[in-house]
């Protein structure tokens, strides 16, 4: 399909290896985009920080951790062979199963070949004169390549920890984004963990199972709802098989990119608490997938939103037996104004006698010290203490690596005041550059393989309309882009997912620009507006 040979490649240093197409990041993003690169004949790499496939699948290795989208839907649709030939165990995957399926991928359509590994990409800049991107990794190597793809996840930057005195603490710390892949034994250890965002979720009920003590610093109290977890009898599995285009069509279609989601029509103000009630409990009976699509409103309605949020709290000071922890576990934001949890036994944790729980709004975290944890009110005594502080959401992975567009303009410049791009795919200033997920586009608010699929795709058929037209250059236009991150912020605003400080704004980061940075207007909009743009030609952009 391409060759080196009619394009511009003077100037350019023959001893570093050029490519057609870089890609950095070996997560389900990266690899689907290097399958569908490879299959244009492209000359395509693959740039990976770590030692193996998986993206965030490989990082998060901590206790507990599972995938909140049903397995069967948290899967490629690419290839139908693929979706044959595997099985997955249960309703909601573990993360070693996760892994496992990203290795059988990797193997299956050949694509390890094409990835250097231990290879973590410290700069990006462009040259204009060659319309080429040049890229330094920490091994010292160069690379070059006419288009660079962004496949470094929206969820792959952890929030590291900050906290005073973390170097005098002489027990040990573990991030759960970093998690170490050897076992840790925890039998007749004092362990803390700081935070109750997702990942504290899925692991608090593990690490109170291994551990002598568990202390639980908590800031924000989170909904969470049972996952009501699994294992997919041969039936169910033979049933998705048999129809796995219909269910692959229903995701494309949806908002959320799930397709055994069953949405409400109706609002929850329009039915009577009785009927309310009985819906909601259906939902919590039969899984986390779905519970905020009770009702049309719940996002938008704060009288509606409430109805929800209560039942969710109700059940909470049902569940724990301690009418002080429960309170203190009782969410007051509005519920799916940050991500909804799915759990197993979270809340039945803080029953166990080996389980404590600490509101560190009325006695914060002062420092670590040698001890272990220190709040304004005492020493707590900790053999471990485990961070599970979140990510620098959308745009950490991005911002870590140096880039360098047109005339210098450097991105941590351009985002300074928080993330601007077109349709979370290209950026203003930053020409052959795509981000797979990026800030501006759906990407966390549903099924992410979904999201990573429309993107790669739209990309793939983008850079094959490029060699085709004859075109060596790309760039988002300025216009276009402050007209979609207008649109962006106008359609956060009519919902209730502004209301609360999340990831979503870059909350949990200190200092971070207060911005709603996905796209929350579904991914069926989106989709359509992405098919639009490409088929006029491409407007917004400007092609050369």
């Amino acid at each position: 399909m391409t060759t080196e040979s009619h394009h511009d490649l003077k100037n350019i240093d023959q001893s570093i290896t050029n490519y057609d197409a870089i890609i950095v990041g070996a997560g389900f993003g990266g690899m689907y985009m290097l399958h569908s690169l490879n299959k244009l004949g492209l000359k395509t790499l693959i740039l990976e920080e770590g030692k193996g496939v998986g993206g965030t699948w490989y990082w998060n290795r901590y206790p507990g951790a599972r995938c909140d989208v049903q397995s069967i839907e948290y899967s490629y649709s690419f290839s139908d062979e693929l979706q044959q030939e595997w099985e997955w165990s249960h309703k909601y995957s573990t993360q070693p199963e996760i892994l496992e399926y990203a290795n059988h991928v990797a193997d299956r359509f050949n694509l390890r070949e094409h990835i250097r590994f231990n290879e973590r990409v410290l700069s990006a800049e462009y040259v204009e004169n060659s319309k080429i991107w040049k890229l330094e990794t920490n091994s010292g190597n160069i690379y070059q390549s006419r288009y660079c793809v962004m496949a470094t996840g929206s969820l792959s930057s952890i929030n590291k920890p900050k906290f005073p005195g973390i170097d005098s603490y002489t027990g040990d710390w573990y991030i759960t984004g970093k998690w170490p892949h050897e076992k840790i034994d925890l039998s007749g250890k004092t362990v803390g963990i700081i935070g109750t965002g997702s990942s504290a979720v899925q692991s608090i009920p593990i690490l109170a199972e291994n551990s002598k003590h568990l202390t639980v610093f908590q800031r924000t109290a989170n909904y969470s709802i049972p996952a009501n977890n699994k294992p997919l009898d041969p039936e169910e599995i033979r049933y998705v098989k048999d129809n796995y285009f219909s269910i692959r069509e229903k995701q494309r279609q949806g908002k959320a990119g799930v397709a055994f989601n069953n949405m409400g029509t109706k609002s929850a103000l329009e039915v009577s608490k009785e009927e309310r009630l009985n819906e909601y409990q259906k939902r919590w009976d039969t899984g986390y997938s779905g519970f905020i699509s009770a009702y049309t409103d719940i996002g938008i309605n704060e009288d509606a939103n409430e109805t929800a949020a209560e039942f969710v709290r109700s059940k909470i000071r049902e569940i724990v037996k301690d009418p002080v922890k429960a309170e203190i576990l009782s969410p007051k934001n509005a519920i799916g104004c940050k991500r909804l949890c799915a759990d197993t036994n979270y809340f039945e944790t803080y029953n166990k006698e080996n389980v404590s729980l600490i509101d560190v709004n009325e006695t914060p975290i002062d420092s670590l010290v040698p001890e272990g944890v220190k709040t304004t009110e005492k020493i707590f005594n900790l053999d471990v203490v485990v961070f599970a502080i979140g990510f620098d959401a959308m745009t950490g992975a991005l911002l870590s690596i140096n880039i360098k567009g047109k005339n210098a303009k450097q991105l941590t410049n351009k985002w300074s005041e928080g993330p601007r791009s077109y349709l979370g795919l290209c950026i203003e200033g930053f020409p052959n550059m795509f981000t797979i997920t990026g800030p501006g586009s759906p990407s966390v608010l549903g099924n992410m393989m979904v999201a990573i699929e429309q993107h790669v795709e739209w990309i793939t058929k983008c850079i094959k309309d490029m060699e085709s037209d004859g075109k060596t250059e790309i760039e988002a236009q300025e216009d276009a882009e402050n007209e979609w991150m207008d649109h962006i912020e106008e359609v956060a605003t009519h919902t209730l997912r502004y209301s609360c400080n999340s990831w979503y704004v870059g909350a949990n980061v200190p200092g971070k620009k207060r911005v709603f940075m996905p796209y929350i207007g579904g991914y069926d909009v989106y989709r359509e507006k992405c098919n639009e743009i490409a088929l006029e030609e491409y407007s917004g952009f400007l092609r050369s």
